[in-house]
């Protein structure tokens, strides 16, 4: 089956959002997407290992190494290795980094207004569920 012109439209506008979205949230909010992902996932749990963090926001585990020392050395996290096996690392915020993830928090929510101006709630409904619909059959492939 071949796509339409409509098909291969949506396409190019998903691809060019996604190029277009990072760096747009990383200028509004201070702080890159993969750095803030981490962040938020420490926000919600009180403590995680970093191998969980890993898989949560899909980077690699050297990349996950080099993020949460940099986020150590400016005294958002606190990493601790586990005394029964000390190959797993246990991460939490601290209640600096705490602080400063409920101030990008206000920047993410200004962000999103601004990025959804104009929308009504049916219209974000409506969106939702297509991206939805659109993402479970991307995990189908």
């Amino acid at each position: 089956m071949n796509c339409s012109m409509e098909q291969e439209g949506i396409l190019y506008l998903l691809k060019k959002m996604s190029n277009e979205l990072s760096p747009k949230f990383e200028r509004c909010t201070g702080i890159g997407s993969s750095r803030y992902d981490l962040l938020y996932q420490l926000y919600n749990a009180e403590e995680v290992t970093q191998s969980f963090l890993q898989k949560a926001v899909h980077i690699d585990g050297a990349a996950i190494t080099r993020h949460l020392k940099q986020l150590e050395a400016e005294g958002m996290v606190s990493r601790r290795r586990n005394p029964e096996d000390q190959r797993e690392t246990f991460v939490r915020l601290t209640d600096e980094g705490r602080g400063v993830i409920v101030n990008f928090n206000k920047e993410r929510t200004e962000f999103i207004r601004q990025m959804l101006d104009g929308f009504s709630a049916q219209e974000m409904n409506a969106l939702t569920d297509m991206l939805t619909r659109i993402h479970n059959n991307l995990k189908e492939l």
